[in-house]
């Protein structure tokens, strides 16, 4: 199977020169993920519904892909203030909760824009038939 490139139409992935998704193989690698709803283009100003977001991004970058949430073997939150840490956790289990990937949550000084908070990035690999 050949490398495919996904996009989720952000308009920072050709100028940036970046893939929202890359699927090789068996594997996916889904990066860059905040919390911007696509279809409008705007940026929810509370965590919990930028997490929404990201998982939604996510989902719609694996299934374009081939793959399902539950084929994630690996998560990385980064959020820009430890006191979100918690309502970002209470998504990541809604959404994981049964898929339970190794994860980690970095804090970090900032994201790429004021208004984002959290950035995802997933690991998936393809379960066999």
């Amino acid at each position: 199977m050949s490398r495919r490139l996904i996009s989720t139409g952000s308009p920072f992935e050709k100028t940036a020169g970046y893939s929202r998704a890359v699927i090789d193989g068996d594997f996916a690698f889904v990066a860059g993920t905040t919390g911007y709803d696509y279809a409008t283009m705007t940026m929810p100003a509370d965590i919990t519904s930028q997490t929404r977001n990201c998982f939604k991004t996510i989902e719609a970058a694996l299934k374009e892909g081939g793959f399902a949430m539950a084929d994630i073997v690996r998560a990385t939150y980064y959020v820009t203030d430890a006191k979100n840490a918690d309502a970002v956790l209470a998504v990541c289990g809604e959404v994981l909760g049964e898929i339970r990937p190794a994860a980690t949550i970095l804090v970090v000084a900032g994201l790429y824009k004021p208004e984002m908070k959290i950035e995802i990035e997933v690991t998936a690999k393809r379960r066999a038939a």
